[in-house]
């Protein structure tokens, strides 16, 4: 064998070995540029991107069913306190209901003041005793009323109203429901002449605690007046006014 075919003989054994080490090496190389797919996997898993294993998927769903166990605790504890809030309202509302229905009725009781818009005043002579006169207040409203203690009569320009015989004194103030009618009993003079400074008039007025007035008109040809002028608590008998 010469010797140029042995040199080539060589070289192309070197070249066949260097061309497999290249292989060899490229193999290799794929194979750790392949390696690191995993690692970004689960490097963009950790990100929260969509790419995600199937076992981290997998996860996540037990993981859901895990939060679904917390809200059914969650509801209970709703119901709880939907249970205590509900019982709690009843009671308040029953008591303001209570107290509000007693505080109406016991006002709608107590009737109010008469007035001498709602009431009219008559006056007549009285048969006996002498020298008397039976004022007579109606009703003439639509509510019932309390009328005040006594008439305070004026006659004529007198500049203070006659006294009360305290002896008439009713238990209660004389209260009218609509038409009915309260009385009160009038001594205009003495019987024996013993009155002081009389007068005729013709004039009567009964003022009401509202500060209303109510003008009453006098019999015939009017009325004679002393300082025996005494007046009776308004009752609701004429005959327990007149006995006075």
């Amino acid at each position: 064998m010469s010797a140029r075919r042995i040199t080539r003989t060589r070289l192309f054994a070197a070249t066949t070995v260097a061309l497999a080490a290249l292989s060899l090496t490229a193999c290799e190389g794929d194979e750790l540029t392949g390696s690191p797919a995993p690692d970004s996997t689960a490097s963009a898993s950790a990100d929260g991107n969509s790419v995600q294993p199937a076992g981290s998927a997998k996860g996540a769903e037990g993981s859901t069913g895990s939060n679904g166990s917390t809200g059914s605790n969650a509801s209970a504890g709703n119901d709880k306190s939907s249970d205590s809030g509900s019982g709690s309202g009843s009671a308040s509302g029953s008591g303001t209901g209570a107290g509000a229905g007693a505080d109406k009725d016991s006002d709608s009781d107590v009737p109010g003041e008469c007035s001498a818009s709602d009431v009219r005043i008559t006056a007549a002579d009285a048969p006996r005793p002498i020298n008397h006169l039976l004022l007579t207040a109606t009703n003439t409203g639509s509510k019932t009323c309390a009328l005040p203690p006594y008439p305070a009569a004026r006659f004529g320009e007198a500049q203070s109203v006659p006294p009360v015989a305290e002896s008439s004194k009713p238990q209660s103030l004389t209260t009218l429901a609509p038409g009915e009618s309260g009385y009160a009993g009038v001594r205009l003079s003495s019987g024996d002449g013993s009155g002081e400074n009389g007068y005729d008039t013709n004039t009567l007025t009964i003022p009401f605690e509202d500060g209303s007035i109510a003008t009453v008109k006098l019999p015939s040809g009017g009325v004679y007046v002393d300082t025996a002028l005494t007046v009776t608590y308004w009752q609701t008998d004429a005959s327990n006014a007149l006995e006075y």
